[in-house]
């Protein structure tokens, strides 16, 4: 893609400013993405946040070309083009680009999910014979989809992109774009209904991206059917599905991992062997074989494909390596925008070196030594401490990379080459082909290797962090409660990525663990909730911000800030407004001012206090009060210290239920990790947490047999018994045994059995199709963190907070 601004300003309709002969050969949309930024331009997009904000972050980044609606700061070399709306600037721009591309054959995914699966097999079944652009991950927004447009080339003779919608009226938007050659819809389930009135309105929709597709592809849901068949009676038209479809479901057979389909494909029946067993997947296969069947390809291709299909990952994972190293797993996909997402992921990571292991490439019809040039110049246009390349193909091309550190030619040898050199202090992403195993360096490096593990997904978390920040004025800042361990998510894990993203301040209960964020290279403001005075020296020497309560620990601090001959330290102030924990009366805030008005030692950051009940619709009476005794209090201490500190008593419920309170700042906790006490609002959270282990061992139970300690589970007829490596060591409360809980696999319940052990639980499996060594959810989506609560008859807090350190954290982003 090369666009020389002239141009560009007569497609986008923009006022150009600057030099008009400019090219622009790549997109920048997040300041902090950018590496490299010759002939890049960044476009100021506004959503949550207002792109025009990082103008001045991408021109420090050497960025000299901008799109937006408005220049904050303008300079003498950079180029401008004013557009009224930056992205509907983008989908024209887009548009035009795939008008540039008549030949082009493109598929558009839209529906309530298996997008990415759907695109991503298409890619695995058709990598060989097209060369094929597709959407990156799954970019489907409104932003997403023209982004992914834009990086079709002369060279493509396949496009397939997903497509995706959130409100009414934003398909028409999306059609303009793509207008697919042909178009499939997955399914429509109500997941994002949330704008939509019911089911009808949001298929009526989504296949308004059809408009112009030449075939469109469709479950055979009633109502779907329905829909497709009045709107486009004239279309080629193909259902998939379990009854009455072109490509149906006659039968399926469980043989170990895989599955053996018997499918009717257009009145023809044929069988394939499958290497999947979930309901998902073999929906998924159903559209998979329409397409492919669209395209005019025979049995024994389509069955050589659907065998080999390999297991989609739609995550990067971020564990804990040792040498103080993270390690980012991605040896799930093996193709050029994959590698280049999986870089800036990398370079997000907050360690002084940078490592890349790296594969051979594999899905990709481009000549080798035009592929390898083209990995071996993004990957030289990132600052890596070192590269190591696995495979016969890097091994060959090794001297087009810079920094190279060794080059292997198999997985082997760079585990024997990592035994015996130790890399330290530095983020390590081990790309390639799964052919290459490379899981197997991440396991030599990692820390922990329990095979129970608790996924937080920080995609999720940030959703959770936007949508809050949604509810906000855009100066009200957020404190980013990260104390105990980010509620057990991790230690500097989630504050880091937090740190990313920009929150504004980071709160901790106690010293010790404003230390160790300090010590991970975390440099946002850090409160302290609950300052010891033994640790005052440290508090100090790290540059964390305490919490002052009470006229003696005032007292102390100031002393300590006179010792250290320092002043204007950053302090702030607590109100007990009723919590009665923590705080000074409102009726001391004249002679704490008094205090305050003339000490040149501290400077107040925040005057704050804590909402007892913000989630109980009935202590609304209470929750008025404290505010009231809050702004009281302020009102007294902003007169007498002659400036505005910033003001804040909102906690996630009091975020929602008393939006009048949001004042200067709010404190944001649970709502961060999911949770809230508001069934509204509950619906919009992600959740963030997966608690999962596997199964160790299964055995039947003859009648009258009995399970673990206490003999409290007595077989009353055969039963398959499996054993799972987690017990009440890890925090699951012994309360949960006897049938109380229940775990899942494959989507299905097994309830808990006989007593919880310290380190081991059993379960009921007897109605379920497993084996050993598969995956098991312990809490996340379901059961849910809300169902644990109510079984250990207490709150989500606790339940969060009792796992144990020794079950492994796994951090990966969609």
């Amino acid at each position: 893609m090369i666009y020389c601004v002239t141009h560009l300003a007569l497609i986008i309709d923009a006022q150009l400013i600057g030099d008009p002969d400019r090219k622009i050969q790549h997109i920048f949309y997040d300041s902090r993405n950018i590496v490299s930024p010759a002939d890049g331009a960044f476009i100021a997009f506004i959503g949550i946040r207002d792109g025009h904000k990082y103008m001045e972050d991408a021109y420090k980044k050497s960025v000299r070309i901008f799109i937006g609606s408005h220049i904050p700061v303008i300079h003498s070399d950079a180029t401008y083009l004013i557009v009224d709306d930056p992205v509907s600037a983008l989908q024209k721009w887009a548009c035009y680009h795939i008008n540039s591309y008549p030949s082009l054959t493109t598929i558009g995914i839209t529906g309530s999910n298996g997008k990415t699966i759907l695109k991503e097999w298409l890619n695995q079944c058709l990598w060989d014979v097209f060369s094929i652009i597709k959407s990156p991950k799954s970019f489907n927004s409104q932003m997403g989809l023209p982004l992914s447009v834009l990086q079709i080339e002369s060279k493509h003779d396949l496009g397939i992109f997903e497509v995706g919608i959130s409100k009414p009226g934003e398909m028409d938007k999306q059609e303009r774009v793509l207008h697919p050659t042909i178009g499939v819809l997955t399914n429509v389930l109500g997941a994002h209904s949330e704008y939509f009135k019911d089911k009808e309105e949001q298929i009526v929709e989504k296949i308004k991206l059809f408009k112009n597709s030449q075939v469109i592809i469709y479950p055979t849901d009633p109502n779907i059917s329905k829909i497709i068949q009045l709107e486009y009676p004239n279309k080629k038209l193909i259902s998939f599905g379990k009854e009455n479809s072109d490509i149906q479901l006659l039968e399926t057979t469980l043989n170990g991992n895989t599955t053996v389909l018997s499918v009717s494909v257009f009145g023809e029946p044929r069988e394939f062997i499958f290497p999947f067993t979930d309901d998902a997947s073999i929906q998924n296969v159903l559209c998979l074989l329409a397409v492919l069947s669209e395209l005019g390809y025979n049995y024994d291709f389509i069955q050589e494909k659907i065998l080999h299909l390999q297991f989609v990952s739609m995550r990067l994972e971020l564990v804990s390596g040792i040498n103080n190293c993270t390690i980012i797993n991605d040896t799930f996909n093996s193709d050029y925008q994959s590698l280049e997402i999986a870089l800036h992921f990398l370079f997000q990571q907050n360690k002084p070196k940078k490592v890349l292991v790296l594969s051979d490439i594999l899905q990709s019809r481009l000549a080798e030594a035009e592929l390898y040039k083209k990995i071996a110049d993004l990957v030289n246009s990132f600052p890596l401490h070192h590269i190591l390349l696995v495979g016969e193909k890097t091994y060959k091309y090794r001297h087009l990379f810079n920094n190279i550190l060794k080059s292997f030619l198999s997985t082997v040898e760079v585990i024997r080459f990592l035994e015996s050199r130790s890399i330290k202090d530095a983020a390590l992403l081990i790309k390639g082909a799964r052919k290459f195993e490379l899981e197997k360096v991440t396991q030599l490096l990692e820390v922990q290797s329990h095979d129970t593990i608790l996924e937080v997904n920080l995609h999720s978390l940030l959703m959770n962090v936007n949508y809050f920040k949604s509810l906000l004025k855009p100066e009200t800042k957020i404190i980013a409660m990260v104390k105990a361990s980010s509620y057990g998510l991790g230690n500097f894990e989630i504050a880091e990525v937090l740190q990313f993203y920009h929150i504004d301040y980071l709160a901790v209960a106690y010293p010790d663990e404003g230390f160790k964020l300090r010590d991970k290279g975390i440099h946002l403001p850090i409160m302290v909730m609950n300052p010891e005075i033994s640790s005052y020296d440290r508090v100090i020497e790290y540059e964390l911000e305490p919490e002052i309560y009470s006229f003696r620990e005032l007292n102390l601090f100031v002393h300590k800030l006179k010792e250290k001959k320092l002043t204007k330290y950053p302090i702030h102030i607590k109100i007990d407004t009723g919590m009665h924990r923590l705080g000074f009366q409102p009726e001391e805030a004249q002679k704490l001012g008094d205090l305050l008005k003339n000490n040149v030692y501290v400077k107040v950051k925040s005057i704050f206090s804590h909402f007892a009940v913000s989630d109980v619709s009935e202590q609304e009476e209470f929750t008025r009060l404290q505010a009231s005794k809050l702004k009281y209090s302020f009102d007294i201490l902003a007169k007498i210290l002659g400036y505005q500190p910033l003001l804040h008593i909102a906690n996630s419920a009091g975020i929602i239920n008393y939006p009048e309170y949001h004042f200067d700042a709010v404190r944001l906790g649970i709502g961060m990790y999911g949770y809230i006490d508001n069934e509204k609002t509950l619906k919009k959270l992600k959740n963030v947490i997966t608690l999962k282990t596997v199964i160790s061992n299964i055995h039947d139970l003859e009648p009258g047999e009995t399970v673990g300690y206490g003999r409290q589970f007595v077989a009353k007829k055969t039963t398959s018994v499996a054993t799972l490596p987690i017990g009440y060591a890890d925090g699951i409360r012994r309360i949960v045994g006897n049938g109380k809980g229940y775990v899942t696999i494959h989507g299905k319940k097994a309830p808990i059995i006989g007593n919880i052990c310290m380190d081991m639980m059993m379960i009921d499996v007897t109605n379920i199709a497993c084996k050993e060594g598969d995956t098991v959810i312990i809490m996340g989506e379901n059961p849910s963190l809300i169902e644990y609560a109510e079984w250990y008859q207490t709150i989500p807090y606790e339940v969060l907070t009792s796992i144990s350190s020794r079950v492994k954290r796994i951090y990966y982003r969609e």
